[in-house]
């Protein structure tokens, strides 16, 4: 009895040390995974607010960007027209999403039919390149982000770190807007243009906010449109070369290269806040 007792409190506490290694593990990837996730979302915080600190004063007609980054800057609009230190702000969203935000901080709206002219639009990026060209698009908003932030005489983008790259492509797929009719076609045109030579497009599907499938319908766009994303394994050779070849593609809508429109990028990393300008 007494070897029994023995080795069934072995076998107890075996199972106890084995029970409680386990646990242990995913608390912890969970912890770095919050913390990292906050301190992303505190990098995005501070570009934003910086962007409107340093470039919106009173009276100006502004565009609000769509996504991450770009809420906090419209959260930062907003705060400032509560507190009195900005007045007389008409702001263009570039989104449905945005200009529910913007509604909700009592922010005033128009269009681009009653003001064509912008003093100045903020934006995110998913991909910032040496030059300062751009890829957008990753939340689906492309077309309605470049119609407002071409039109603006400053365009002041807002990233962290982790969007800057050598040569844009591989680190972000290529939205374009396409027409839902013959669909499949245009994407046959878009991936024979020796310009997108080695691209994969990807239509989208599930929501239009994210290039990651989440849902069995394709996405559909603010605007009624598809999105094909243009996968890449090397850098895009001549952006602005593809950015062209691309609107003359019958069927394509607009594309989320942004080329020579950056009037200043402001980064957030690890060393603070800097400001890159071309």
């Amino acid at each position: 009895m007494r070897i029994i007792s023995v080795a069934l409190a072995t076998f107890a506490t075996a199972n106890a040390f084995t029970t409680v290694a386990p646990i242990a593990r995913p608390a912890f990837k969970t912890f770095g995974t919050v913390l990292n996730m906050a301190s992303q979302d505190e990098l995005k915080k501070q570009v934003g607010y910086k962007a409107v600190d340093d470039y919106v004063t009173s009276g100006m007609v502004v565009g609000l960007g769509t996504g991450s980054t770009a809420y906090f800057a419209v959260e930062r609009v907003g705060e400032k027209l509560k507190s009195g230190e900005l007045k007389d702000i008409l702001a263009i969203p570039t989104s449905v999403r945005t200009k529910e935000q913007a509604e909700s901080l009592g922010i005033p709206l128009v269009t681009l039919d009653t003001h064509s002219k912008l003093d100045v639009a903020i934006d995110g990026a998913d991909e910032v390149d040496p030059d300062l060209n751009l890829v957008k698009g990753g939340g689906g908003a492309l077309l309605r982000e470049k119609m407002v932030e071409i039109m603006a005489d400053k365009f002041i983008v807002i990233v962290d770190e982790s969007k800057l790259t050598d040569g844009l492509g591989p680190g972000f797929p290529v939205p374009v807007e396409i027409t839902p009719f013959c669909h499949e076609h245009t994407m046959r045109q878009v991936a024979a243009l020796p310009s997108c030579a080695g691209c994969k497009p990807v239509l989208r599907m599930g929501s239009s906010s994210s290039n990651q499938p989440d849902g069995d319908e394709i996405a559909v766009t603010d605007n009624g449109n598809y999105i094909v994303d243009l996968h890449f394994d090397t850098p895009i050779k001549d952006p602005r070369q593809m950015a062209a070849d691309l609107k003359n593609v019958c069927g394509v809508v607009d594309h989320g290269l942004f080329c020579d429109m950056s009037t200043a990028v402001i980064i957030a990393g690890s060393d603070g806040i800097s400001v890159k300008k071309p």
